[in-house]
């Protein structure tokens, strides 16, 4: 596991997140050092699947990877249609919420070794988790290693055109912030760039509401 990784492992698995999740309701954000305040839609996360994350689910084939799984409503709608699906996620408390929810979960980092690399349909990362680890192009080439030759990768990104390497605390707003770690923020213009040079073919882009996403292909 690499440093940064474990970084992820403390931070995202401290107490502020695992209780959001357990009560499913924020407020929640990550905190940059200036004050800067990126809220996280807890209510969203732990609620059921909405019109826009059924356009996610009809793009996917399966067996599906989630990457940053969270409370587990993609694995969970995908389980109930029949598809092999797996989450993972560094918070003990996403992954008791993901399987009380019967979805089939595990707590690891993305740069964990993981089960079924390199025949993976379908990989999402979605909520910003495109952002995972603060290096977006690492997170790209190990993703190539988990998918099979010509699968995808989903990923939401930012719905604006930039291309940020965050360090933020998770804050719940009351005064109580989490250890600093790294993060990204990439608009799909700099995921389209990140890719081209990864070893992926940028695909189909796409909205819904005010989020968007990006479709990209493993190249053979």
């Amino acid at each position: 596991m690499t440093v940064t990784s474990l970084t992820s492992v403390v931070t995202w698995g401290d107490e502020l997140y695992a209780d959001a999740l357990r009560t499913g309701r924020g407020p929640l954000f990550l905190r940059r050092p200036d004050g800067w305040l990126l809220p996280l839609d807890v209510e969203r996360w732990c609620g059921g699947v909405d019109a826009t994350d059924l356009s996610v689910l009809r793009r996917c084939a399966g067996p599906v990877l989630d990457v940053g799984c969270g409370p587990g409503r993609f694995v969970a709608a995908l389980s109930e249609r029949g598809d092999t699906a797996l989450g993972i996620d560094v918070s003990a408390a996403a992954v008791d919420r993901t399987v009380d929810g019967g979805g089939l979960a595990e707590c690891r980092s993305v740069f964990d070794p993981l089960p079924g690399e390199g025949t993976w349909g379908t990989v999402l990362l979605m909520d910003g988790n495109i952002g995972i680890g603060g290096d977006p192009a690492a997170l790209l080439r190990r993703v190539a290693r988990l998918v099979r030759p010509g699968g995808v990768l989903l990923a939401e990104v930012a719905p604006v055109d930039v291309d940020e390497r965050l360090t933020v605390h998770v804050d719940n707003g009351r005064g109580d912030r989490g250890g600093a770690f790294p993060w990204a923020r990439l608009g799909a213009p700099a995921l389209h760039r990140l890719a081209q040079d990864g070893g992926w073919t940028p695909g189909e882009r796409w909205t819904g509401g005010e989020r968007a996403f990006l479709a990209l292909r493993r190249t053979p």
